[in-house]
């Protein structure tokens, strides 16, 4: 009965419906909270009353995603490489894997910062800042930048704290970084008065107090993992294990960033009102999207050890009730957002051209959300059991894809094409994610005589 205490045990011997709540409602609650300082950061700049602002800080949600990518390129990459040894019971390769993880984030922000500092002049054009927004975007950036090591590093170890089925804990770092966000936002940016700095400021404080807590959780209260801080050295042929899953994260977040830049270029075009309604409507309706992904990353250490320990009719339990929960939440929650659009735009800006901009976009955005989720939980299963290549062609594909859809559509509809090119992508990637996943099923189904 002691061994019901611990997480691993929900990784192993649990109802998959009991494994599933423990291991991805705290992360849907945990994401979707984590997506409100998002729109806590909007919001107090919203009310400084200057689009500029408002522009500068959507124009540079590309540098917290590029923080994000190599974050979650050691954190995905490590963290379900740990789960894989942790299910073989090999617990001092998973404690090197961790601490690998954890100096690997620090050394690459530092790197990052360092070439930033150089090119931001260049980095700022690149956003897609006009002269009006220059400045604001600027100093927003170099903030970021600076500050980055906490946002890379709060990635990575969330990701090693999930990997041994620790999703409360995991949440609880979520929940800490919104509440600090929500406490410094207001000081920093109306009582201080440091506008964009303040936002970005905010944001790396508040990542800084998750990584204080997850690293004392992982030193002082991990089922495995204590005394990670102390290891460092791998092996080559373990860098690859973990690059291999790793870099298909990189690649997803990377184009995910194209898709970003050259929505925000094509955007600018049609005026700052357009650019701050993409913003908008993108914030709100992370919300229902996050969930939808909160519980795709909650199940992957349930599928990595699964898969690893050969238990392939607890797997295919886990992959069917996942694709069914995914599908009611990205409906039930899209159809809530659909429904009180206009009144949630209203929130954040009183221009009329804005909210009335915004209220479109936020169709096809839910559009797109619906089949981001299902792609979302391919990727994860391909990430859980170690499948580089079709992690990497899902990683890829969904960037590839936007850079001939937007300029078509562009072409065609204009606006509207912009608009509508993301659904028309996660559609396509949806699609070739299924037919990568029936390809894995059916060779698993020929290897391990299990049919998912």
């Amino acid at each position: 009965m002691e061994q019901t205490l611990t997480n691993q045990y929900y990784l192993e011997k649990a109802s998959i419906t009991k494994s599933i709540i423990h291991l991805s409602i705290p992360m849907m609650i945990g994401m979707s909270v984590g997506t409100i300082y998002s729109v806590i950061n909007a919001y107090f700049i919203g009310q400084m009353h200057n689009t500029e602002m408002l522009t500068a800080v959507t124009l540079s949600l590309p540098i917290f995603t590029i923080l994000m990518a190599f974050g979650n390129m050691f954190g995905v990459g490590g963290g379900t490489f740990i789960t894989r040894l942790i299910a073989k019971n090999k617990i001092n390769e998973a404690k090197a894997i961790a601490g690998y993880t954890f100096y690997s984030s620090i050394l690459s922000s530092l790197l990052i910062a360092i070439l930033a500092f150089f090119a931001i002049n260049p980095i700022v054009k690149i956003l897609g800042s006009d002269t009006a927004a220059f400045n604001f975007t600027k100093n927003y950036a170099l903030t970021m930048f600076c500050g980055g090591f906490a946002v890379m590093l709060n990635f990575a170890l969330e990701q090693i704290v999930r990997s041994e089925g620790a999703s409360k804990e995991s949440m609880n770092g979520m929940i800490i970084s919104t509440l600090l966000n929500f406490v410094f936002d207001p000081l920093l940016i109306l009582v201080m008065n440091l506008n964009v700095v303040g936002a970005a400021l905010a944001l790396i404080l508040s990542n800084a107090g998750s990584c204080i807590y997850y690293i004392y959780y992982l030193e002082k209260r991990s089922d495995h993992l204590k005394g990670f801080l102390h290891c460092f050295k791998i092996s080559l042929k373990d860098k690859v294990e973990i690059y291999k899953i790793g870099v298909s994260e990189l690649l997803m977040t990377t184009f995910i960033i194209i898709t970003t830049l050259l929505s925000n270029n094509f955007s600018m075009a049609y005026g700052d009102n357009v650019v701050a309604a993409f913003g908008i409507a993108l914030r709100i309706v992370q919300v229902p999207e996050f969930l939808s992904m909160g519980l795709s990353l909650g199940i992957i250490p349930l599928i990595a050890y699964s898969f690893s320990s050969k238990d392939f009719d607890r797997l295919k339990k886990g992959i069917r009730q996942s694709f069914l929960w995914i599908g009611l939440l990205s409906i039930s929650f899209g159809a809530i957002v659909y429904i009180f659009r206009g009144s949630i735009i209203h929130i954040f800006s009183n221009d009329t051209s804005v909210i009335s901009i915004g209220t479109y976009i936020i169709i096809a955005m839910l559009v797109s959300s619906i089949f981001n989720g299902f792609t979302g939980l391919f990727t994860g299963i391909f990430q859980a059991s170690g499948q580089g290549i079709p992690s990497i062609i899902m990683s890829v594909t969904q960037g590839i894809l936007y850079i001939p859809v937007i300029f078509l559509l562009h072409s065609l509809f204009g606006l509207y094409g912009v608009i509508w090119s993301m659904a028309v992508t996660e559609i396509t990637t949806f699609m070739i994610g299924l037919t990568l996943y029936i390809f894995f099923n059916n060779n698993l189904y020929a290897k391990k005589g299990s049919y998912l």
